[in-house]
């Protein structure tokens, strides 16, 4: 058929079957070991950067699953932050009401102990209070007020401030203890029911630098005092370790009052005969005879008086060795 054959000039074939076996020549002298070596790393390149390309590919897919679970945690962490905000405001309001409602309750405390103070010199009112069934929580309560109050105080501090009215607060609470045991029956009630007040009494007296809160010390030692009165009470009092040595610590207070009060008190342990018997020992040993004679001739005409005495009365322990 016409279609399956073509007309080629005889010269124009000679020509390409000459070039044919040229080419035949030619190419295992153009294509030797060193190309077919490099088409075939090309094959291994190509297949590396269509692994490589799989895995940006995955790459870019786990790109975007950490993208939106970031942004999805940066918006629960914004809406944790404005949680925290929230609850920071409340916390702070919440602060600040309960200091209002401390304030109120100290400022409400003081009031009431001062008043309950003035009524305490009424020894029908004492009784009163101390028949009641919350009578002994009252001097829990109250002891533990004390050693808060006192625990407050900063080393450096000399004075507290006697006007506020935490310091109202709790001379109110001493100057009712100091009331009760006052009296026969509030003597009685403390040496049977509130030990554990007396020992917090001493022991506050004992943490409190020379000079500070002379007041609250004074109430303090008039309690003691007004115990001693009691035989039991001052057996106990002076039994309790560390008594005397408490005793002349306060001795070197600044305050005229103060070592007023424990010349009274000291006083008290060497009249009792059998209570000196005891103590004697330990007072010869450690008994501060240069600070009472110097106290005995002191400007303070009750604090001077009350040192001679004294004095006179330790010529006893003498009589005890």
């Amino acid at each position: 058929m016409e279609g399956e054959f073509v007309k080629v000039r005889k010269r124009a074939l000679e020509r390409l079957t000459t070039e044919v076996m040229q080419m035949h020549d030619i190419l295992p002298k153009i294509l030797n070991g060193d190309i077919i070596e490099n088409f075939q790393k090309l094959d291994a390149v190509e297949a590396i950067v269509e692994k490589k390309d799989l895995e940006l590919e995955q790459l870019r897919m786990d790109c975007e699953h950490y993208k939106a679970r970031f942004e999805a945690a940066q918006a629960d962490c914004m809406k944790e932050r404005k949680g925290k905000i929230t609850a920071i405001q409340q916390l702070h309001e919440a602060k600040q009401q309960l200091l209002q409602q401390a304030e109120y309750c100290t400022e409400m405390g003081a009031a009431v102990c001062t008043l309950l103070w003035s009524v305490s010199s009424n020894e029908d009112a004492v009784k009163t209070i101390l028949g009641s069934s919350k009578a002994v929580k009252f001097f829990n309560i109250a002891g533990q007020t004390m050693e808060s109050f006192v625990r407050s105080l900063t080393e450096d501090m000399k004075q507290q401030d006697l006007d506020s009215d935490e310091s109202q607060f709790v001379l109110g609470l001493a100057g009712i203890i100091t009331n009760v045991a006052a009296l026969a029956c509030g003597r009685e009630f403390l040496i049977n029911s509130s030990q554990v007040l007396l020992d917090t009494t001493m022991q506050l007296l004992g943490d409190m630098k020379p000079g500070c809160c002379t007041k609250l010390k004074v109430l303090m030692l008039m309690s003691l005092y007004n115990v001693s009165i009691n035989v039991k009470g001052l057996n106990y009092i002076s039994e309790s370790a560390g008594f005397f040595p408490l005793l002349w610590w306060l001795l070197n207070d600044p305050d005229p009052e103060v070592c007023l009060q424990v010349l009274r008190l000291l006083q008290s342990v060497i009249l009792e005969p059998e209570i000196l018997t005891k103590s004697a020992p330990e007072m010869r040993d450690s008994l501060p005879l240069p600070r009472i004679l110097m106290l005995s001739k002191s400007r303070n005409a009750d604090l001077q008086i009350l040192a001679q005495e004294l004095l006179e009365d330790l010529k006893v322990l003498d009589c005890e060795k």
